[in-house]
């Protein structure tokens, strides 16, 4: 703990002394603004020498209108600037006498040129999947497969990731991803993140970012890196907004409806999102398992069917105020609020070695959920420089509640023996509530040689309350039982601190380098078994970036980064969740961290074709563990640490343009994992050669239509000691543009061909666990959408991000 506020100590010092000395260096600075006398936001500012007209050097126009450029050799030049849809700008001469020389052109405005202000046509692709030196962008907004989906089936067709049967994400092959909005953390795991991802429009995303490497700017929670979801944003002066809904079927009915409204003027930009959906949850499931013993084998044999209908309204709010130029305050207000009705009913049959032991067993389960998400965002900026020097504070609030009601009819017959059918009716309450503090602070100094120093800190606090009251259901009357009853509370509080340096080594090599302290205090509490697991631990998380230029067409990066995962809060709860009568779930609160340390290597050629190829080791992995219970017949599931996870991984990604209206995107994701745990007093061992292939096709039609294909291939999967067997699935979807573009409407159908099964098991020894499962994969969605603007007209001119939360995704 004394080394921890060491470092504390010595991250606040540093970013002290750069704020406290940090000045604007001598050289040509300036105001743009438009023809309103608005700062512009973009655009660019040439230094051209008069004599002979040479570009000598240039710089962007900054998001608050504002530009400096460094004081070059001694000499006569003008400035030159040009901005989209607006004529180019010179100002007079002037004449630059020694080093020292500074000088602030004040405000210039520029006029509009009316040559580029006539409507023009664009009619072309743009690339779905970018890749950048620490981040891989795959471009959401405006595809017709977003109609009608959720942002966790965006997910699940993005390079490198996959969803599990239980909705937990992976990342090339690994599991423990952390998931922000909009460059700000989630807070959320498990079943949370899961519910919050099902209630998020697709049609609100802008585009994905997938970071397998993060650096130690970003927290340090999440093996196999960081998934940055951002929403669309503003760009439009005035008024203006979406409305749209859609229809759905899989099965079961849905719809999904909503609109957003924008507002900017002057120095406020505000929205409001507005959605409501009602999605069907279908399921069916066949499991298989035997329990072997000196007695014989019990075979356990299962048919479910689940079905479920979630009703989901949603809305988001924000706004931005620029107290002037430098410095700015903003927030934003996430309401999601989810009601839900189960139902999954099951016929097993339990054969064991004697006949007239033998058992048929009818659950009829009904579950009703409520749930709701209230986070809110509170943030500063302050522009230090006009190099980019940046200081940013954040608080964060989030509040879930959560409470799931539950029904369970059983009933069991004997078909050999001639004993008399009997029934129970089992019942069970289910209310958490979850409470997340956090807070931080960035400082960021740039330099004119282009190096950047990062400094932050961040603390957070969360209390998880859970409890848990089963009860048998006799006539009118409950009767609890306390086997399957308890009262958990979960408090963890995280100080953390971080430095990052980058800067260029020479015209072809950078590099970037930085190291995370995290200090985490945590305590389970049974309150049922007055029982206390305490747990305190400070880790340091280092990474490297290094890259290099070999040549305009072909650029390799190398980085290394050390990462963990905590359990998240339903893991380590102890309680015995009853799911039928022969199958139970089961947290484990003496679960430890896992942590991971993965090397990757990333080739980039003509900024389009990359393959990446990496290694990462996990110790004490997190993973579903099946505890098949030989004298009872029952199998329990529930989080154990896997001793190692080694995964050696590849992705490449393979654009292809057949022509201008054709454009395919390939990746192909190569690995072999190898998990090994002791149980049983054996060391069980699980290896797989895993390989997933997808290709997307976007075609231009006649007649303003768009067409999209989707076809995969996953390979056989290792995930702790299950094997998932291999699977393919083929998506398509249609779009077409009306009245000017403003209306637009879609029609797709995915899994087409009814592929896309879960088929695995998880076999110990003579033990079998295995089952096969369809996820209600193939539907037909049919979605409209309808844009309107009012106010200003459209301008070409880029909102003004003063919380810079898109580049801070990036770490830019």
């Amino acid at each position: 703990m004394k080394n921890f506020y060491q470092f504390l100590f010595l991250l606040c010092f540093i970013c002290w002394s750069q704020t406290s000395f940090a000045q604007a260096s001598p050289g040509l600075t300036g105001l743009i603004l438009d023809h309103k006398g608005e700062a512009l936001s973009y655009g660019t500012v040439a230094l051209v020498r008069k004599a002979d007209a040479a570009i000598i050097d240039g710089a962007g126009v900054e998001a608050t209108g504002r530009f400096h450029l460094k004081n070059p050799a001694p000499g006569t030049y003008i400035l030159k600037i040009s901005a989209l849809g607006f004529a180019t700008q010179e100002t007079p001469p002037f004449e630059v006498t020694s080093g020292a020389f500074s000088k602030d052109f004040g405000k210039i405005g520029l006029k509009q040129d009316s040559k580029v202000l006539k409507e023009v046509t664009v009619e072309g692709l743009r690339p779905t999947i970018v890749n950048h030196p620490d981040k891989m962008v795959v471009s959401v907004e405006g595809t017709a497969m977003a109609a009608g989906s959720t942002a966790l089936e965006v997910l699940s067709k993005s390079p490198g990731v996959w969803v599990d049967q239980d909705g937990n994400i992976q990342l090339n092959g690994k599991a423990g991803v952390k998931v922000m909005i909009d460059g700000k953390p989630s807070y959320l795991s498990g079943k949370q993140l899961q519910t919050m991802l099902q209630s998020m429009p697709a049609e609100n995303l802008k585009e994905l970012e997938i970071i397998s490497n993060p650096s130690s700017r970003f927290d340090a929670e999440g093996n196999a890196g960081i998934i940055n979801i951002n929403l669309k944003k503003n760009t439009q002066a005035g008024l203006n907004g979406s409305v749209y809904t859609g229809y759905q079927y899989n099965g079961l009915h849905g719809f999904s409806g909503g609109g957003n409204l924008n507002h900017k003027a002057q120095k406020w930009s505000s929205f409001a999102n507005l959605n409501l959906s009602r999605r069907g949850n279908l399921r069916t499931n066949t499991m298989e398992r035997l329990f072997h013993s000196e007695k014989g084998s019990t075979w356990f044999d299962q048919v479910g069917r689940e079905e479920g209908i979630r009703i989901t309204p949603s809305l988001r709010l924000g706004s931005d105020y620029d107290l002037n130029d430098r410095h700015s305050l903003g927030a934003t207000v996430n309401f999601t609020t989810q009601a839900s009705d189960n139902f999954y009913h099951t016929d097993s049959d339990l054969l064991e070695p004697l006949p007239q032991d033998n058992e048929f067993i009818q659950a009829r389960n009904a579950v009703e959920g409520s749930y709701f998400n209230v986070t809110t965002n509170g943030h500063y900026l302050y522009k230090i420089d006009t190099l980019g020097s940046t200081f940013t504070t954040d608080l964060d609030f989030v509040r879930i509640g959560d409470k799931n009601t539950s029904q369970f009819l059983n009933s069991y017959q004997y078909p050999n023996s001639g004993k008399p059918m009997k029934a129970e009716n089992l019942g069970s309450e289910n209310p958490s509530g979850y409470f997340i503090y956090s807070a931080k602070a960035d400082f960021i100094k740039k330099y004119l040689n282009k190096s950047k120093l990062e400094i932050g800190l961040k603390t957070s606090y969360v209390k998880s309350d859970n409890e848990l009251r089963f009860f048998a259901q006799e006539g009118s009357s409950r009767v609890s039982d306390p086997l399957r009853s308890n009262h958990f509370i979960y408090k963890e509080t995280i100080l953390a601190g971080y430095l990052n340096y980058s800067l260029n080594l020479g015209a072809k090599w950078s590099l970037q380098a930085g190291v995370r302290a995290e200090h985490t205090s945590s305590e389970g509490y049974s309150v049922t078994l007055q029982k206390s697991t305490p747990k305190d631990y400070l880790d340091f998380f280092p990474s490297v970036f290094l890259q290099q230029k070999v040549s305009d067409n072909y650029q390799l990066t190398y980085n290394y980064s050390r990462r963990i995962s905590r359990p998240n809060y339903g893991s380590l709860n102890p309680f015995i969740f009853y799911l039928d009568p022969r199958t139970w779930a089961q947290g484990n609160p003496g679960l430890r961290p896992q942590y991971s340390n993965s090397f990757q290597m990333t080739q980039t050629f003509k900024n389009s074709y990359i393959l990446t190829l990496g290694y990462s080791k996990t110790t004490d992995f997190i993973g579903e563990i099946p505890v098949q219970n030989k004298e009872n017949n029952t199998t329990t599931f529930g989080p154990q640490n896997v001793d190692d996870f080694d995964n050696l991984f590849s992705t490449l990604v393979v654009p292809i343009k057949v022509s201008k209206k054709w454009d395919i995107n390939n990746t192909l994701n190569l690995g072999y994992q190898e998990f090994s745990i002791w149980l049983q007093d054996k060391l069980q061992e699980n290896s797989q050669f895993y390989y997933t292939l997808n290709s997307n096709h976007n075609v231009l039609l006649p007649q303003k239509m768009k067409l999209e294909l989707n076809a995969g291939y996953q390979g056989p999967q290792a995930y702790g000691l299950y094997k998932i067997e291999q699977n393919w699935w083929l998506d398509a979807a249609v779009k077409r543009s009306f009245l000017k573009d403003q209306l637009e409407a879609s029609l797709s159908v995915t899994d087409i061909f009814r592929t896309r099964y879960v088929v695995g098991a998880a076999n110990i020894g003579q033990d079998i666990n295995a089952f096969d499962q369809y996820f209600g994969a193939q539907s037909v969605r049919v979605n409209l959408r309808y844009r309107f603007t009012k106010g200003q007209s459209f301008e070409m001119k880029r909102r003004n991000s003063n919380l810079d939360e898109l580049n801070r995704a990036g770490g830019n």
